[in-house]
């Protein structure tokens, strides 16, 4: 497969919380837009964090367990962090094996420090049957 960069398959603008929003408003947004996660930005469009609906999903099963508020803490209690992040000209290869290696299934991509996109599994797939 010939070099194919990241931005070429990327998400240009992919959905996004601050850390201050809390699991319920997150779970909401990631079940309407049918997304499998969120990267968490913050005030100044920097990705500090990524949530997953695996996240979301932990943490309202073990607050309705314990009795407590569903969804009321912020998301930066659970969300992944540091997070790794990719530049828009990286190869697609060597992010998909990066991913595979710390079995991430989203990678946001960021130009001078901002967020510019989002690369997911999915669009790794279509990838890798486009030049199959």
């Amino acid at each position: 497969m010939d070099s194919v960069r990241v931005k070429d398959y990327m998400v240009s603008q992919p959905v996004t919380v601050t850390e201050s929003v809390s699991i319920a408003e997150a779970a909401r947004l990631i079940t309407e837009r049918k997304v499998s996660g969120l990267v968490v930005v913050d005030d100044d469009q920097n990705a500090v964090g990524m949530l997953s609906e695996l996240d979301c999903l932990r943490t309202l099963l073990s607050e309705r367990y314990n009795g407590q508020v569903l969804g009321a803490q912020p998301v930066s209690a659970v969300m992944t962090q540091p997070v790794t992040c990719c530049g828009p000209d990286a190869d697609i290869i060597s992010i998909a094996e990066s991913m595979l290696k710390h079995k991430q299934r989203r990678r946001p991509v960021v130009q001078s420090n901002q967020l510019v996109g989002q690369i997911t599994c999915r669009q790794l797939l279509g990838a890798m049957l486009d030049f199959g």
